[in-house]
């Protein structure tokens, strides 16, 4: 079975390592295979601030987080529903997401996720 598990997996994708930083200063470090939901790792790792109401379908902001320092990608750009959610979070910035709308790729490596929580 533990074989099974380990061939199905993609040893190609790239891990970045990351921090997702707390509003209350609390640091969390993970490394994840991109392609990953941003939203549903921080959950994985119980990071302090995102709730996630709605469960990752854009339809709250209580997952709302800054790409502080991020070399981010364009192609993995905020929609349209997603900047109109973002104007009821507290504290948007321009480097804003909703976590369940951001998928990881190689650019977050080093990254500091800031949760706004």
């Amino acid at each position: 079975m533990i074989f099974a598990y380990i061939c199905e997996m993609d040893f190609q994708k790239p891990m970045p390592a990351f921090v997702f930083v707390s509003p209350d200063g609390r640091e969390t470090p993970v490394d994840v295979a991109s392609g990953s939901n941003l939203m549903q790792v921080a959950l994985k790792h119980s990071v302090p601030g995102i709730r996630a109401s709605c469960g990752g379908q854009c339809a709250c902001a209580t997952c709302h987080v800054r790409l502080y320092n991020l070399r981010y990608d364009t192609h993995n750009t905020a929609s349209a529903a997603e900047t109109d959610m973002l104007l009821f979070a507290k504290g948007v910035k321009p480097d804003s997401r909703l976590s369940c709308q951001v998928t990881i790729d190689p650019a977050f490596e080093g990254a500091r996720i800031l949760v706004m929580g």
